[in-house]
């Protein structure tokens, strides 16, 4: 489902469950994966990508959510919400440099996973980015807004999150939602040499954490309000009223 391998002082993590599709079972073996991370210590960075050669991540598992018993394999329904949403402030937060290789469609939260690491690199000639919610007559809850509005030039926050627009590679690019782009070979490579460029920024991994919280976390620098970190570590605090 989630595997992880540290090859020098880059960490290689791919999600392997065909459309990857988001259940709680799926939460608990990516955070178990960021588990191993967090117990080393050094230089590093991380590569998230997945082996599907089609599909980053397909969003939430749509059957599992709306029929949990007859998918027992998706985990606990319940605490689904709120555990996604911690997960996803904590790749924010990483201690270490992230990278994101896009190799494939990556919708809802898929597309939220995205922009939850540091740098961003997408296929060019096939996938979409998209926050597909209004297309499934869901709101977007307000932490997940946040994030969006944070990682996402404001110019095409809008279209992102209320039109639906399907980004692909060249315009994601060009709109500054990604920050590179290249084929599906090249992909991989550019993403190590991205890594291998960052890593040495997380030598002292506690003060590189430390200054993401305070860019994402509690009273975030760049507004002065709570970032997208802090809101979705604590989304029951920010759900619909």
């Amino acid at each position: 489902m989630i595997k992880l391998e540290k090859r020098g002082s880059i960490y290689f993590l791919n999600m392997d469950a065909s459309e990857n599709r988001w259940n709680t079972s799926f939460v608990r073996k990516f955070s178990e994966a960021l588990d191993e991370i967090d117990e080393d210590e050094g230089p590093g960075a991380l590569i998230t990508s997945s082996t599907d050669p089609k599909f980053f991540s397909n969003g939430l598992d749509l059957d599992w959510m709306q029929d949990p018993k007859s998918h027992p394999e998706g985990g606990d329904r319940e605490v689904f919400g709120e555990e996604f949403m911690f997960l996803m402030g904590r790749i924010i937060t990483l201690p270490i440099p992230s990278i994101c290789a896009i190799n494939g469609h990556a919708f809802g939260a898929g597309f939220m996973l995205a922009l939850s690491h540091d740098v961003r690199l997408m296929r060019e000639d096939r996938g979409f980015l998209c926050a597909n919610e209004m297309q499934l007559g869901f709101e977007i809850p307000r932490p997940e807004l946040a994030l969006f509005r944070h990682k996402i030039p404001a110019n095409s926050f809008f279209e992102t999150v209320q039109l639906s627009r399907r980004w692909t590679g060249s315009a994601a690019f060009e709109a500054g939602i990604v920050q590179g782009i290249g084929s599906f070979e090249d992909l991989p490579e550019i993403a190590i040499k991205k890594a291998e460029e960052l890593a040495p920024l997380a030598i002292n991994r506690k003060h590189y954490a430390a200054q993401k919280e305070m860019l994402y976390g509690e009273n975030a620098a760049i507004n002065l309000n709570h970032g997208p970190a802090h809101m979705l570590k604590n989304s029951k605090d920010f759900e619909f009223k």
